[in-house]
């Protein structure tokens, strides 16, 4: 019997603004108008200037460990931006506060997190956004049942889930991507391949060339797009979004980038990253590229960018503010966020604050001498 193809894919690439802010104006067209870009643009200044400073409270001892943002601005902004706020939700690992942000999320929420401070994870009502998720993949599970659940409910609602490329090779991955094709739920995976996991490159935790073609063995449509390129991110992250409204089923999209600063405050890159590499990277900046293009269309100059940048100052300094100015939390928190309603056990631990009974009613301490003295 002759052979045959049983299978044949392919992962296309999409570039639409390149690292010297040249754009491709036929693949650009009816995605980011100029009025967009420049108020993105101002938006991840923004962004870039909070995560610095979240840097500096961590040296300062005013937060504990912090991972950065910074570099990845371009591919959580573009993604974001093309999700609907208010109706679809957000699923993220620790790597996208600029699309937490922007779906209504305090900016000082993430700081309260980081601060140790566990109401940062108490999503204000109105805002379809989950905590952030450090455990590596675990939170892909849910966003796929979440949007099953949207199917199920025959809602109009795409949910987005945020990852690195670490978290492709954990079987939590696997998971959620089989079961999201399997019962073609409206979710939308994207992988931020910031090159590292940790200090492992990307090339020897996995043997094939993309992160995308993975998405091919669960036969869902994949893309890998320049992670630097907001108007890559965007048409790519609209598209997808779209079609799994529409009932087209989950779509992966890699975001190529890099991850500029260390793993985390904890992390000392310069002991497995060369500076040549870094350096490359660099030139590569979302920021930096989306500026040329601003500047070059005469859409932005000199002093637009120092007000800009004292904005952003402003910003940086009133999220602080607002993440340190939050009054300590009261024991009594421990049940009144823990149980919907409590017993009349409980009721008597919350006033006394104590379990054991001399403490609940201290007057019984007299009880032994009248027993011995009768």
């Amino acid at each position: 019997m002759p052979t045959r193809t049983a299978y044949e894919g392919k992962v296309e690439y999409l570039q639409i603004l390149d690292e010297n802010g040249v754009l491709d104006e036929k693949l650009a067209k009816d995605t980011l108008a100029d009025e967009d870009v420049r108020e993105l643009y101002q938006y991840m200044v923004k962004c870039r200037a909070v995560d610095e400073t979240a840097f500096k409270l961590q040296r300062a001892k005013r937060m504990g460990t912090y991972p950065q943002n910074k570099g990845q601005e371009a591919a959580a902004i573009g993604s974001g931006f093309a999700a609907k706020r208010g109706v679809d939700w957000l699923v993220p690992c620790y790597r996208e506060n600029a699309a937490l942000w922007m779906h209504g999320l305090p900016m000082h929420y993430v700081f309260m997190y980081w601060m140790g401070d566990e109401r940062g994870s108490q999503i204000p009502e109105g805002v379809n956004v989950l905590p952030l998720c450090v455990p590596i993949g675990t939170h892909m599970l849910h966003a796929t049942g979440m949007a099953w659940a949207f199917k199920m409910r025959k809602e109009p609602r795409v949910c987005l889930t945020y990852f690195g490329d670490g978290a492709t090779s954990e079987g939590d991955f696997h998971e959620a991507m089989n079961f999201a094709s399997t019962f073609q739920v409206p979710c939308v995976f994207i992988c931020q391949n910031n090159q590292w996991a940790i200090s492992v490159p990307r090339e020897q935790q996995m043997n094939s060339a993309t992160v995308a073609q993975k998405a091919l063995a669960y036969d869902m449509p994949t893309v890998q797009v320049d992670g630097n390129d907001l108007f890559a991110v965007y048409k790519a992250s609209r598209d997808a979004i779209e079609r799994a409204r529409a009932g087209g089923g989950p779509a992966f999209i890699e975001a190529v980038t890099y991850r500029l600063a260390d793993h985390t405050t904890a992390d000392d890159a310069r002991r497995y990253r060369d500076a040549e590499e870094v350096d490359a990277w660099m030139a590569k900046d979302p920021l930096i590229r989306l500026k040329k293009y601003l500047v070059g269309k005469g859409l932005w100059d000199d002093a637009k960018q120092a007000a800009l940048d004292e904005l952003a100052k402003q910003t940086a300094t009133d999220v602080v503010k607002a993440a340190e100015g939050v009054p300590a939390p009261g024991a009594e928190d421990i049940f009144d966020y823990t149980y919907a309603t409590m017993s009349r056990e409980l009721e008597v631990q919350k006033a006394t604050m104590r379990t054991h009974s001399l403490g609940q009613r201290p007057e019984q301490a007299g009880l032994s001498a009248q027993r011995e003295h009768a």
